[in-house]
């Protein structure tokens, strides 16, 4: 019956008023797709939650199979059956992805004939128990329409016997039972297909670019705009940072029209590139200008337009044939290498009206900054998250698969190289490169190792099975490496290759837009290199939709780094990372996908929980990056706003008191001082304030330093206009007693002279240190930050509390922000009901080595129930029971905190309140025998999010 209320329920907000909300998963939805949502998520979800599945598609293509290829795969392992039925309708649905489907032994498809009817159906219906979800509407399988395209879709849920889903089960047993076995029919409508693709192919080839064809696209046209606006104040440099794929080069040859230099060098660190530099300017400036090579084998010295290798021009009777202001405008790729002598002479020496940058990556880990070499001048900055959002770059789906057991032993960083090139190690590959497949006609894929032992023994293997492969390293010559790009993207080459292997090179530079899959066979080193291989494949090409990019994963110590690259997300906060993790694939804009196997999840997240970022080494780091980009000593807003390294990971560092300190450390050039008394002001605002989790005590803190002083009536009157927080007076006294350490006993004794304030007025102490300037910019610094932490990451209260769902929260947090009068974190352990609140914490994975006593058993029903045990010794009618159950009479609220493991640090994940519906009485083990306990179910008010729900429950 709960079952049919819910759908009641969710009727009633979807077809009667939208205000009420029952808050549970079964109320009627319009899917679209939009910056917050894909049409592919909703059937990912439902594919891996269902015990059965059914389809029917008018259209199916391998772009819109592919993101759902590793699913199907879950599906299989799990004996999970599904039908899918579709058609031959306009000879759209590509019989690759019906030959895909059919390879699956789980999995039925028939091909319905459209001389018996126009068949345009579109439609997902997925059984888990007696519950069905349907998803109708407008998206084929294919990779636009779940992706990208406007697409309109209703997702319901029904019991077996509604009268909407039997309608539409029963349409489509009618169908299914019209429809041809695949087998009977493939070959045939395969010969339709390709015929009429040809067809389709032969016309295109006549349709011919004009040059008004090319233009800028969005990233050029922004960057055009900057550039001109730079140059018009005065400057003479700049930067262009850019991810790999979005047309840097371009870009350039775009500005530089725009500028009309007569003269003009383009210098490069390798001949090749050079020679696919030449081409791009050559289609935007046609046959305008005399274009000439400088390298190692051509010496055209007096083109006009001369691009050169970066080693032929740094010779000291190369670079001083041309005068010092030879060139109007020089470019200068890959400028990341810039730090290397032969680019300071050459950037020493020649005097241009204006020099261009261009790099993806500027972030060195040298030391080097290369934004002073620019004078700081960033014309453009645009990462792979904002190439994907502009549709610069082509599609990709990632999968992370995990790496072979091999003599059951996993993959890892010191696996023994006759391992790494086994035969089982061998037929995995190929198996999965195979099964994952490509867009196009034929394979064309990059394979990076981590060695070139490695690299030719699995060349020689993979061309011993029949698919042609080479290696290529920076041991091999130009002429080389070009013969096999060549054999590698031409159709035409009569020894046409598969694969190319590599170990130093093609990370970044060359340009080799047909590649459809890239596998990456080594352990992740760092995001930049991460990045940079997989945007080998990232290129727009005409008759490629999308690359597939196969990572590898095995026991590596780095795999931390590849989420941190997938997302883009530089601040090396654990808790993004996981999210990412879990949720990557529902954030990654436009028509890309990722996904993970469960193993290379687990792995993934073992990497994470067992990594400190709390190393002085990577701050100095982060810190010097964001140093050279700003050009100047950055602050924590800084960090911040530039999307650096979480400025926390300083802050809570045992050796730091606050970030004044880590200038001292880490900045040689900082000089300013502050006292004893002042470090130790801002370290408590620092440790405790500065994570934003409540804004109440920095608002305060803030009217103290502008105003003197405060009243409860001026923070109420901020709180409502700043952060729509009403009625919350609680919380203001709260905040009062922290700011005069009455709250923690520790941090009277910590802090015993601090002193902020006397009652309202702003006290002598602190007046004095905000006369100091360098304590008052950092103590604006810190709050500003905190409040800035609170708008982005905690604004969003649930049920009129000082929490955030999903949010994560120390125990101390919570007896702050529920408003305890006083710090009982250090007792507060599982559960404390208190002051009219009682938080419950749960660590999901408990520890091996913990009591039998405290081997609770807590754990989700399902998203909408949590089942928990009381501590031991507790009975029906203990106190604590009985509060519990009269949570109603005495309007106890009861909030559900909960963690994945102690891995995890010290913050639980706030799932909600919870309301208790069923008591039973039941005994746990201990060496004193069975000792008794009471188990208790909740509801949920909000149901929890499927991603967080998977990572509680899967034992990953």
């Amino acid at each position: 019956m709960d079952n049919q209320n819910d759908i009641l329920e969710g009727a009633k907000t979807a077809f009667i008023n939208e205000t009420y909300n029952p808050a549970n998963d079964f109320k009627p939805k319009f899917l679209s797709n939009n910056f917050n949502h894909k049409v592919l998520n909703s059937i990912k979800d439902e594919l891996q939650n269902c015990d059965e599945f059914f389809i029917s598609s008018a259209f199916i293509t391998l772009g819109g199979l592919t993101p759902l290829l590793q699913d199907f795969l879950e599906l299989e392992q799990r004996g999970i059956k599904g039908k899918i039925l579709t058609t031959d309708y306009l000879n759209f649905t590509d019989p690759k992805a019906l030959k895909k489907l059919q390879s699956l032994d789980n999995i039925e498809v028939k091909l319905y004939a459209q001389e018996k009817n126009g068949f345009h159906t579109k439609g997902y219906v997925f059984r888990k128990g007696n519950i069905y979800k349907g998803i109708v509407g407008s998206s084929n399988l294919t990779l636009n329409a779940l992706t990208v395209n406007k697409e309109w879709n209703v997702e319901f849920t029904s019991l077996h016997d509604g009268e909407v889903l039997n309608n539409l089960l029963s349409e489509f047993n009618n169908l299914w039972d019209e429809a041809n076995n695949l087998e009977d029919v493939l070959p045939a409508y395969e010969k339709l297909y390709d015929s009429q693709k040809n067809f389709t192919k032969l016309k295109e080839n006549y349709k011919k670019l004009s040059s008004e064809d090319l233009v800028p696209n969005s990233m050029q046209v922004g960057f055009m705009e900057s550039l001109r606006s730079l140059i018009q104040s005065g400057e003479s440099k700049a930067l262009l940072v850019s991810a790999t794929g979005t047309g840097k080069t371009y870009a350039s040859a775009f500005a530089v029209q725009d500028f009309n230099p007569k003269k003009f060098l383009f210098v490069v660190h390798r001949e090749q590139i050079a020679k696919q530099a030449i081409n791009a300017y050559k289609n935007v400036f046609k046959n305008t200008k005399d274009f000439g090579l400088l390298t190692g084998n051509s010496k055209d010295y007096d083109s006009n337009f001369l691009f050169s290798t970066i080693q032929t021009l740094s010779k000291d009777d190369v670079y001083t044939k041309f005068k010092k202001d030879e060139f109007d405008y020089i470019v200068i790729d890959e400028v990341h290498k810039a730090g290397a002598y032969s680019y300071q002479k050459i950037m020493d020496y020649f005097e241009p009206e204006f020099c261009l940058g261009m790099t993806a990556s500027p972030e060195r880990p040298d030391g080097i900054d290369i934004y002073e070499l620019f004078d700081h001048n960033l014309a453009c900055e645009i990462r792979l998250k904002d190439a994907l959002e502009e549709d610069l770059l082509c599609p990709f789906h990632y999968f992370g698969i995990s790496d072979l057991e091999i003599d059951g032993e996993t993959v890892d960083d010191s696996t023994e190289f006759n391992q790494l090139v086994s035969d089982d190690r061998v037929n995995y590959l190929l198996e999965k490169s195979a099964y994952y497949g490509y867009s196009g006609e034929r394979i064309k894929a990059l394979v990076f190792c981590s060695r070139k032992k490695e690299a030719n023994e699995l060349s020689k293997a993979f061309n011993k099975r029949g698919h042609p492969a080479i290696v290529l390293t920076g041991d091999d010559s130009q002429q080389t490496r070009e013969d096999a790009i060549y054999r590698l993207t031409n159709d035409e080459a009569k020894n046409k290759l598969e694969y190319i292997f590599t170990v130093d090179i093609f990370n970044e530079g060359v340009d080799i837009p047909e590649i459809n899959q890239v596998l990456l066979v080594r352990p992740t080193q760092s995001p930049i290199i991460f990045i940079q291989q997989l945007g080998r494949g990232l290129r727009k090409f005409k008759n490629k939709d999308y690359v597939v990019i196969l990572d590898f994963i095995g026991n590596y110590k780095n795999n931390f780094m590849i989420p941190i690259a997938l997302s883009g997300d530089r601040s090396y906060d654990k808790d993004n990372i996981r999210r990412y993790l879990m949720e990557g694939n529902k954030v990654i804009p436009g028509a890309s996908s990722i996904s993970f196997d469960e193993v290379s999840k687990k792995r993934i997240y073992n990497s994470i929980n067992n990594t400190s970022f709390s190393r002085i080494a990577l701050f100095k780091e982060k810190y010097n990056n964001l140093k050279f980009k700003l050009g100047r000593i950055p602050m924590l807003l800084d960090f911040y706003e530039n999307g650096e390294m979480d400025p926390l990971l300083i802050l809570n560092h045992t050796a730091m008191d606050c970030y004044y300190s880590f200038l001292k450390k880490a900045d040689k050039d900082y000089d300013e001082y502050l006292s004893e008394e002042e470090i130790s002001s801002l370290k408590f605002i620092s440790k405790n304030l500065a994570s934003g989790k409540r804004p109440h005590e920095l608002l305060i803190l803030k009217s103290l330093i502008y105003n003197g002083y405060f009243s409860v009536e001026s923070i109420e009157q901020l709180l409502k206009t700043e952060y729509d927080i009403q009625n919350d007076v609680k919380s203001i006294e709260s905040a009062i007693d922290v700011l005069n350490l009455d709250f923690s006993k520790k941090d009277k004794k910590d802090f015993p002279e601090l002193s902020f304030m006397n009652e309202f007025q702003i006290s002598n102490d602190f007046k004095k240190y905000l006369s100091h300037e360098t304590y008052r910019k950092h103590i604006l610094d810190v709050i500003n930050y905190g409040l800035l932490k609170y708008k982005t990451e905690y604004n969003a209260q649930v049920e009129g509390e000082n929490l955030t769902l999903y949010a994560k929260y120390s125990r101390r947090d919570v007896c702050r922000l529920l408003n305890w009068p006083n710090d009982d974190s250090s007792t507060l352990y599982g559960y404390r009901v208190k002051h009219n609140t009682c938080p419950i914490f749960v660590t999901y994975d408990k520890k091996e080595d913990i009591s039998d006593s405290t081997k609770y058993l807590d754990e989700f029903v399902n998203r909408d129930v949590f089942s928990w045990m009381t501590r031991s010794r507790l009975k029906l009618d203990s106190k604590e029971v009985v509060a519990i159950k009269n949570y109603q009479k005495t309007n106890l609220k009861i909030h559900l905190f909960i963690k994945k493991s102690d891995d995890e640090g010290k913050d639980f994940y706030y799932m909600g309140q919870v309301e208790p519906f069923d008591f039973i009485q039941t005994t746990i083990k201990s060496k004193d025998g069975d000792l008794p306990i009471v188990n208790i179910k909740y509801n949920l008010h909000i149901p929890v999010k499927d991603e967080l729900y998977d990572y509680f429950e899967n034992k990953i």
